[in-house]
């Protein structure tokens, strides 16, 4: 059970080093606020696209197939079952009560290929609805959850650190403790690998012991995982101690009197490239993703 390799969800990819790894990562921030916002009152066309478009980058990238096989495998599970309750869950379409019998100056429509219901089994049935929010549904999820992965696995927390800083960097004359905030959000995505670390060589120890799980019953069952529960926060909170005296000693009392340059940001030609294409992306999202 090797959680930083099975499960590398949130987690820096050191090597190898991919084109998306050298990007600016203020030009990478803005394509992830754009994959987070484009959907929001989009056609199912135009998010099936953006699902299709975060694929085809992680293959463009020649990100290994181990990073991200198992992530993407257990996330696209998710979204089809999301899928499949959501196509057979009744859509709740009200309907309005007409006459019954029509207005004698109504002029009957010709006949068409339209259909509400697209399969009917017995209980099973599928509408335009409940399709159409279906796809909504399930797209959005991925979306959400594996273009914030892919930003966070390709961009180390000191890029993504000095790169939010610059840009909050207007914000900083309102007396907004900018470089705390900063600090503490790659204090966080630096502990993400310890807390798995900790689980994993938990889940180690109790492999190892051989526990007949049979016959403890449920009680003393739960009386174990608490115990194992009870570990896990106690070696957490001893780790942050460390942290925050290893800090300490370094100087990191104030950000006044310890400025730390966590990146050096330059823009280069293939960054202007890039930072440009949000304007075609945006131009034929207005276009033909509306609703």
């Amino acid at each position: 059970m090797d959680l930083l390799r099975s499960l590398p969800i949130g987690l820096y990819l050191e090597k190898p080093l991919t084109w998306m790894h050298r990007l600016d990562p203020r030009v990478k921030l803005g394509w992830l606020m754009t994959f987070l916002a484009a959907p929001l009152l989009a056609n199912p066309w135009w998010r099936l696209g953006i699902v299709g478009v975060l694929i085809l980058l992680t293959l463009l990238a020649a990100i290994p197939l181990r990073v991200w096989r198992q992530q993407m495998g257990w996330l696209l599970t998710l979204c089809i079952l999301v899928f499949i309750i959501t196509c057979f869950v009744p859509d709740g379409l009200g309907v309005t009560s007409q006459p019954r019998l029509p207005d004698s100056n109504l002029q009957l429509p010709q006949p068409t290929d339209y259909h509400y219901v697209l399969f009917e089994r017995g209980r099973f049935v599928i509408t335009r609805r409940s399709l159409e929010l279906a796809v909504r549904t399930s797209t959005l999820i991925f979306t959400l959850i594996y273009s914030t992965n892919l930003y966070l696995l390709t961009t180390a927390p000191e890029e993504i650190t000095a790169g939010l800083e610059e840009l909050l960097e207007p914000v900083r004359r309102s007396k907004l403790p900018i470089t705390e905030i900063m600090l503490t959000l790659t204090l966080s995505l630096r502990f993400i690998p310890l807390v798995l670390e900790e689980v994993q060589n938990l889940a180690r120890s109790i492999r190892t012991r051989a526990i007949n799980w049979k016959k403890l019953g449920v009680k003393r069952s739960l009386k174990v995982w608490l115990v194992v529960v009870e570990r896990l926060l106690e070696n957490l909170l001893l780790r942050a101690e460390q942290i925050a005296v290893a800090m300490e000693v370094r100087g990191f009392t104030s950000p006044n009197k310890h400025r730390v340059q966590w990146h050096q940001l330059r823009l280069r030609r293939v960054d202007w490239f890039v930072l440009f294409a949000l304007i075609p992306f945006w131009w034929a999202r207005l276009r033909w993703g509306g609703m």
